[in-house]
């Protein structure tokens, strides 16, 4: 008995088209893989990912609450006097609302060495502390004016204008302590 004649042509088409299937099933085999890889790693991953940022953030708060703050330092020229005690006009402004204070503190800047070019009332009454107030230039003078008297508040002129200081340098407004 003679075997079959097949052509050589069907013995290829079967191996193909074999080929191909096999493929393809291992194409949607190595998708479904990938697939579920991730739905089962993804977690952990972002997990993980999470804690690692949460810890380095506190570790970068924690560093930044220990490390020492840079300290701005904004340094004042020192106050330097120039005119002499004698030169330097003070307006004093009674702003306590005592009767005679004004008087009184201008006697005092008297026996200081202090030319007194004025005495009055302050524009109110209720002031807190005493003050020393100086024209642009003269900060030199107010820190000297302001030991002398012993206060501590000194300040260019706030709410006084150069003019009515009658030719003085400083005003010294006063204060109920």
């Amino acid at each position: 008995m003679e075997a079959p004649f097949i052509a050589p042509d069907a013995l290829i088409r079967p191996w193909r088209t074999a080929t191909i299937v096999a493929s393809l099933i291992a194409v949607v085999e190595l998708v479904v893989l990938l697939v579920l890889g991730f739905a089962l790693l993804a977690k952990p991953i972002a997990h993980a990912l999470k804690h690692h940022a949460t810890t380095a953030a506190k570790t970068s708060a924690t560093t930044h609450a220990t490390a020492k703050p840079k300290t701005v330092v904004h340094r004042t020229p020192p106050a330097v006097a120039h005119l002499p005690r004698a030169k330097t006009g003070v307006l004093v402004l009674n702003g306590n609302g005592r009767t005679g204070a004004a008087a009184a503190e201008s006697a005092r800047l008297h026996g200081l060495g202090y030319p007194v070019t004025a005495t009055g009332n302050a524009p109110s009454s209720n002031y807190a502390t005493t003050s020393v107030l100086y024209k642009p230039g003269f900060r030199g003078e107010a820190v000297r004016l302001e030991h002398d008297l012993g206060v501590h508040a000194v300040g260019p002129l706030d709410g006084l204008t150069p003019a009515a200081l009658h030719g003085g340098k400083l005003a010294v407004i006063l204060g109920a302590g």
